[in-house]
């Protein structure tokens, strides 16, 4: 799988959490999924979302979308 595709499909079971409003696993898939793959390994947004999540945000669902969906 191509990185791109990586990535899309990534974003695509993450958001599965997303709209169950599991936030926390939305975001506990996206970097699981992220590991999976050499090219997307240690992805800088996966310290910006932790950050973000400890600091009280990524908390809704118009929040975690779009984060999620900003991953490239």
């Amino acid at each position: 799988m191509t990185r791109e595709e990586h990535l899309d499909w990534a974003k695509r079971r993450a958001l599965e959490y997303v709209e169950r409003d599991e936030y926390g696993e939305a975001f506990t898939s996206m970097v699981s999924d992220l590991n999976k793959h050499d090219e997307l390994r240690g992805h800088p947004g996966v310290e910006l979302g932790a950050r973000l999540l400890m600091n009280g945000y990524l908390l809704s669902h118009e929040e975690m979308g779009q984060f999620i969906k900003g991953f490239s």
